[in-house]
């Protein structure tokens, strides 16, 4: 899902490349966007469906539940593989196919205690999630007011069926918490690469072009991951 002005074409375009690399059986990418020019000719861009106006002055992803809408059904009528744009995919996709869960999602990095899903890349059947998107739009002021974002909010959903499941921890990595190291180490010490990782995640900054660069000069410094660029391809 592309939305706004975050981020550009080039960025459904390296996604489309990296995913290519990485999965053997057929696919076909769907984006769902409110601005497709540039996006290349393979990827499919449909309007993204409408929310009920969300009373939350912060982006806090919710625009996300639409990707359960019942307005996608002929265009999303098979198993689905959501992945944030700003991922990089560095391993098979083709596992997160077949593991187990109704709608397996990534453990969160920060709530060690808590089931809390993060929601950079989850999978699952359209038709078996046009309720949860009715959920939401039944009564969203309530819900944004109660729950600080949408991954929380699929979460709270998920547990209260039983329904909520994870990924393997090595599948889906964090770049913040699995490759820098602590402060002020990260001064000298190169930001490692993951092992065993399919799916390197980007959650709020730096984002994959700023990570390999690195960020000299300040109290967030680190130093430069060269590493990525080969994944980091269309």
């Amino acid at each position: 899902m592309k939305w706004g002005t975050k981020y550009g074409p080039d960025y459904v375009n390296r996604l489309y490349g990296m995913v290519a690399r990485h999965l053997a059986r057929p696919f076909r990418m769907v984006c769902l966007t409110d601005a497709a020019a540039g996006v290349r000719a393979e990827v499919t861009c449909a309007p993204i469906p409408q929310l009920p106006p969300i009373a939350q002055p912060k982006e806090r992803g919710w625009t996300k539940i639409a990707s359960f809408s019942p307005e996608l059904a002929g265009l999303l009528d098979e198993t689905v593989l959501y992945l944030d744009l700003d991922v990089v995919v560095m391993g098979p996709l083709d596992p997160f196919f077949d593991h187990p869960g109704a709608l397996p999602m990534i453990r969160d990095w920060y709530h060690p205690v808590r089931l809390v899903g993060n929601s950079s890349v989850y999978r699952y059947r359209p038709a078996d999630r046009y309720a949860l998107f009715e959920a939401f739009c039944n009564d969203p002021d309530a819900i944004v007011t109660r729950i600080r974002n949408e991954q929380e909010f699929l979460s709270e959903y998920l547990q209260g069926r039983g329904e909520l499941s994870f990924w393997p921890a090595a599948w889906c990595q964090s770049f913040r918490v699995s490759c820098l190291a602590p402060w002020p180490l990260r001064i000298w010490q190169s930001p490692r690469a993951p092992d065993d990782c399919r799916v390197l995640i980007f959650h709020g900054e730096p984002k994959p072009p700023e990570a390999m660069a690195g960020r000299p000069g300040s109290f967030q410094t680190f130093r430069p991951s060269p590493w990525i660029e080969p994944y980091w391809q269309a």
